[in-house]
């Protein structure tokens, strides 16, 4: 079947993609308002206009107050409003008229064309997307108060490097930033604290807020996202590793090494009856870059996770793996004991998932123990028994 035909037999029409273009007007509107969405993202609150406040800030409550008066706003925006800003019924400047248009923005140094000069949305000399993207990767450092907390931390990974305990290397593809991460950037050396809770970035991408210490005692806020392409951009960055590398691991930085990663093991919460019956020994094991929980959230809706929910079962933490090479072992120790089980998918179709494996836990555990110490060569599973061998 063509792909036509395919689309077809799956009940699904194809339209053709409709390509939006906007006028100068509008896309002024929509950049306006993506930085007060910028600004509900950071400080989790609508911008105020208050004598006090940030002069940013009493910008974007200006500017949301006449946006939110335009009649084409809440259809233009509908897309970027996922905080219901334009609807809210909060009094963002309730002294609006404390500063006027020209005094705020003279403030701002942004001058307004003669004929559009009562108009919020066509703003002359406003930094371009990039410019503004740049400068809110970039976040302020400030002083870190309680540096000495931490500075120990910071001798202490000096002296490492210098024992060779840990390594420098560069800051390449599938590297992971998790808190209790090292890095040098820009000449510093720099300490993953502390990380917020996830939230989609407007990329789509996974995002988090977090307390980055640098060696020269200040910190910085800045997001997960901007830290990685600081890192990228700083052709002198590097990632530093950490001191618990396995034998299993080389020097070699190769194409799937991810800076961290974690083996899971997975069990079954299917109603099918093999699984059912022997469910205390069918585990899946995977190894992911990322978290567990996010990799299994749909797993009954997944046939790789048999179409029903699982449980963790076990954890193992492990730096400088290489993913492809970790799941092959596993797969070469436990071929004997691979599930042989074929169910249907959510369109009827037949699926044999994989890494689905009829082992005990602990001989689970003592593999990742032989991996650890360099022992698993030539090592397989003997089925009869239930044992390694």
């Amino acid at each position: 079947m063509n792909d036509d035909e395919l689309l077809a037999a799956l009940g699904v029409e194809v339209s053709p993609v409709k390509v939006v273009t906007h006028t100068p007007r509008e896309e002024r509107i929509i950049a306006g308002f993506e930085d007060i969405v910028r600004f509900y993202d950071t400080h989790g609150r609508i911008p105020q206009n208050g004598a006090d406040l940030d002069i940013f800030e009493r910008l974007y409550a200006v500017r949301l107050e006449k946006i939110r008066k335009l009649p084409e706003a809440l259809v233009l925006l509908a897309d970027l409003d996922s905080y219901g800003l334009l609807t809210t019924s909060d009094n963002i400047s309730e002294d609006i008229d404390a500063m006027d248009a020209d005094t705020l923005l003279a403030e701002l140094g942004v001058s307004l064309s003669p004929s559009d000069e009562n108009d919020i949305t066509v703003l002359r000399h406003v930094r371009s997307t990039a410019e503004k993207r740049a400068a809110d990767e970039v976040a302020q450092r400030e002083k870190c108060e309680d540096f000495e907390l931490f500075k120990p931390l910071f001798e202490q990974v000096e002296r490492e490097l210098q024992h060779k305990q840990r390594q420098t290397r560069p800051f390449g593809n599938n590297v992971n930033i998790e808190v209790g991460h090292w890095f040098i950037l820009s000449g510093l050396t720099a300490y993953v604290a502390e990380e917020g809770d996830d939230f989609d970035s407007p990329q789509g991408k996974k995002d988090a807020r977090l307390r980055v210490i640098f060696s020269n005692g200040t910190q910085s806020n800045m997001l997960r996202l901007s830290l990685v392409r600081a890192l990228y951009k700083d052709d002198k960055s590097r990632r530093i590793t950490s001191t618990d590398m396995g034998p299993l691991f080389g020097d070699l930085i190769e194409d799937n090494d991810i800076e961290s990663g974690t083996i899971y093991v997975l069990r079954s919460k299917s109603d099918h009856p093999f699984v059912a019956e022997h469910r205390e020994l069918i585990h899946k094991i995977g190894v992911t870059g990322g978290k567990v929980e996010t990799r299994i959230a749909n797993a009954a809706k997944d046939a790789t996770y048999l179409l029903a929910d699982v449980e963790i079962v076990a954890t193992y933490k492990l730096h400088n793996i290489n993913r492809i090479k970790l799941e092959n072992l596993f797969h070469r120790v436990f071929s004997s004991a691979q599930l042989d089980l074929t169910i249907e998918d959510r369109f009827g179709n037949p699926v044999k998932p994989k890494e689905w494996f009829l082992v005990p836990l602990h001989v689970i555990d003592d593999v990742v123990g032989r991996i650890r110490d360099g022992s698993i060569e030539n090592v397989t599973y003997n089925v009869k028994t239930a044992q390694l061998e």
